[in-house]
Order: structure tokens, then C-alpha cells, then sequence
């Protein structure tokens, strides 16, 4: 594996394990066997292994080259699933000159679009039947405050790497959903973790990170939706991320307060609002300019299907491939975001049907079948050219009482 990928350049450290038996003691200092051996194949690069139970006064941790630290650098044991003392200070403390990472962080759980009430208060909760999960159909609520009981809010590690400045970042846990792990719902096909679901769209937690990794971008993100038929005169908490550091929140035009993101702080929140359909804006501020604006509005009955392709043209190599988002909304365009509708997807001209997904982690049925339910308003369908073709891809897409979508690609 060393000599295979030591010329890459994307790779900046050689891991020699995660979370293994050995870090708690290692009387046969395997740790420093295979540093040994990484450094005789490339003298260039550093080691590391991702501890969750080991201390700074570890023989495990002595011959290391860096430091990599699972939620135990935040101040959680996962072995234990309990809090613990943070470690990034002790190790910093033990090792001055070492790189020190979060090898694996957060661990938060979340179902897109789905969100459940009442809302957890602070620094969130471990994920449970009365906190965050929605038992009876298998999805976690979006709010972000949901977690393993092994780890914590992306906030907890936020303020982690803001105390201890000498932490080199973090490794979320995880970017992407995957098949299989599907912690809290054993039934369930694929994880809860993602800041992406497993189709590719995005989370609300993306835009939490985006507002902490991208802090000169003007953006701010609204959570939850705004269509609760049955929430009417009900509390119904809204949370804002931002890369700004206060805003103003208004439902149909009358402002709920304007907040200011305090010391450790990532996320604003007005959790004393209530309900009423129409519409939900926040105006974002920095060093008291104006800085985003974002607007959500109450959809209506699911109408149409909107289908969009992620490019115009694709190669007609056979292996290049179109990513077509497919959107249900009401009459005005507006994504409808708990619309469930069946679709079924057909390929006409130059390419044909790959897979389709939704990002449902309790959807089991095969990634080949044209026919897929909407899940929160959205599907998706992956297309590829057929071999040698050239000329047009159509996608068309239909919905029982939904009128037709479709979307064109140029092979070329």
C-alpha cells in the first residue's frame, strides 16, 4: 500500500490504525513497528492513529508522529459513552511539537427534511425515542442536535478547535451517508451520519458546516421547512447557519428578534416561534452590514415535477455519467417538502437508465428500478451514454396526478 500511493499528493499522512485494542497499553509496540516501516518506504510523510481511549502518557501514543484523536479530544470517551476530560489540551501538553487532528468527530444523526418536536434545548441530545427519533418510521430529526450516544453536535467540536487553536481541524464523521451502520435503526439500509444523504443531496447540517468552512461565503440557511398544516398556532423552533454573525428573523413581515451569535456559538436560534403558514425570512448580518438573505416559503399541494440535469453535455464514452435531480413542487415551483410521490423514470435516445436513489435510509428497493418514491420532494436518476452514441438524452419522469417532467443532455 506505501509503495503503491506514496507518490500521490493527496496523501499527508500514513494512518497505522483506528480505534485498536493495542492503544490502551501496547507492550509489543506494534505502534512504533509500523511507524518504523513507514518511514523505511517514505521518509516524507508522518504517521498517525486514531485513538478513542487512549492517554497522553500511552506508550501507544509515545512513537507516533502525530496525533489523532476520536471525540475523546472534544471531551467524550466513546468506549465508556460517557464525558471525559478533553483531551487536545493534555496531549498538546505531552507532545508540544506534534500535529494533533480530530481523526473522527460529531457522529450527529439526521433524516433530511424530517423533524421532530419538541426540539432539544443546548448542546443537543443522544438520539433516542423521545429525543430526536421518530420510531415509527425509522428517520431522525434534522434539527442537528441528534447524536450517537458516543458523540456529540458539530457545535461541541466547533468549540473545541476554537479553544485549542494548536488542533489542526477536523474529520466529520461522516461526509457522505453509506450503505450499512444505520445507527439508531438496525432495519434501516444505510447511516444516519451524513452531512450528504446517500443520493447526494444536501442536508441542513451541510450548510452548518459550510457556514464554519466557508466563513467569507454570504450565505444563511433556514431550518426547518415552512409548510405544518397541523402546526398551526403551535411552537415550531426555527434555527439559522450562517457565515454572519447575528440576524433577524420575520414570519409574514413581523420581525421575531434580532440575535448575535455569543462566545462558542454557531447556530442562532428563535425557539419560541409559532407557527403560521406563509413566509419565514432572515437577514444575515456581519460587523453590523447587511451580509445574506434567505427566504422560505409554505408550498401547496404537489403539482408538477421539475427535472433538472447536473450538465448540458456529457461525453459518449459510455462511462461519464448525468446526475438528474427530480423535484416535486406545487404549482408556483416550490419544492413540496414532505411530498412521498412514486415516480418512474424512462431514457429515450442516446442513454440509459443506471440507478436511482432518494436518500431514504429505509428504502430497500434496487438502485436499477425506474420506479422510485420521492422522498422530502426529491429523487434522483443516474443516466450514461450509451456506448459510441451521439445525439440526445431525454429523461422523462411521470407521477400519478403530478404533471410530466423532463430534462435533455447533449452526447457528444
Amino acid at each position: 500500500m506505501l509503495r503503491r500511493d506514496r507518490n500521490h499528493p493527496s496523501v499527508f499522512m500514513w494512518s497505522i490504525g483506528n480505534e485498536i485494542g493495542e492503544q490502551s497499553g501496547d507492550p509489543a509496540g506494534i505502534a512504533r513497528q509500523l511507524t518504523e516501516i513507514c518511514h523505511e518506504e517514505d521518509p516524507t510523510r508522518p504517521t498517525v492513529a486514531a485513538m478513542n481511549s487512549a492517554r497522553a502518557n500511552s506508550p501507544f501514543a509515545a512513537p507516533i508522529d502525530a496525533i489523532g484523536l476520536n471525540y475523546q479530544g472534544a471531551g467524550l470517551n466513546p468506549v465508556l459513552r460517557s464525558p471525559g476530560t478533553p483531551q487536545y489540551p493534555l496531549y498538546h501538553e505531552a507532545y508540544p511539537n506534534k500535529f494533533i487532528v480530530g481523526t473522527e468527530t460529531a457522529s450527529t444523526v439526521s433524516s433530511r427534511g424530517f423533524y421532530a418536536f419538541p426540539v432539544a434545548t443546548g448542546m443537543g441530545t443522544a438520539a433516542a425515542a423521545n429525543a430526536g427519533e421518530m420510531p415509527g418510521v425509522r428517520q431522525v430529526s434534522s434539527y442537528d442536535l441528534y447524536h450517537a450516544d458516543w458523540s456529540y453536535i458539530p457545535d461541541k467540536e466547533f468549540a473545541a478547535l476554537d479553544r485549542w487553536t494548536f488542533v489542526g481541524g477536523e474529520f466529520v464523521w461522516t461526509g457522505f451517508d453509506y450503505l450499512g451502520e444505520p445507527t439508531p435503526f438496525d432495519q434501516s439500509r444505510s447511516s444516519y451520519f451524513g452531512i450528504i444523504d446517500l443520493a447526494g443531496f444536501k442536508k441542513d447540517r451541510f450548510y452548518l458546516y459550510q457556514s464554519r468552512w466557508r466563513p467569507e461565503l454570504r450565505m444563511a440557511h433556514i431550518v426547518p421547512h415552512w409548510t405544518w398544516p397541523e402546526r398551526v398556532g403551535q411552537v415550531t423552533p426555527v434555527q439559522v447557519y450562517t457565515s454572519g454573525d447575528e440576524a433577524e428573523l420575520f414570519i409574514n413581515g413581523k420581525s421575531q428578534g434580532r440575535k448575535r451569535k455569543r462566545g462558542f456559538e454557531y447556530r442562532l436560534r428563535w425557539d419560541e416561534v409559532v407557527y403560521e403558514p406563509g413566509e419565514v425570512k432572515v437577514v444575515a448580518y456581519r460587523g453590523g452590514e447587511a451580509w445574506a438573505t434567505e427566504v422560505v416559503r409554505t408550498a401547496g399541494e404537489a403539482r408538477k415535477l421539475v427535472v433538472l440535469p447536473d450538465r448540458e453535455r456529457i461525453a459518449g464514452d459510455g462511462k461519464d455519467l448525468v446526475f438528474v435531480t427530480v423535484k416535486v413542487c406545487d404549482g408556483e415551483g416550490r419544492v413540496v417538502p414532505r411530498a412521498m410521490n412514486g415516480v418512474t423514470f424512462t431514457v429515450e435516445g442516446a442513454g440509459e437508465l443506471v440507478a436511482t436513489d432518494n436518500g431514504d435510509a429505509t428504502d430497500f428497493t434496487v438502485f436499477g428500478s425506474a420506479e422510485r418514491k420521492a422522498f422530502n420532494g426529491l429523487v434522483l436518476g443516474i443516466v450514461k451514454p450509451k456506448r459510441g452514441g451521439k445525439g440526445e438524452i431525454v429523461v422523462r419522469v411521470k407521477g400519478d396526478g403530478l404533471e410530466e417532467g423532463s430534462g435533455r443532455v447533449r452526447v457528444e
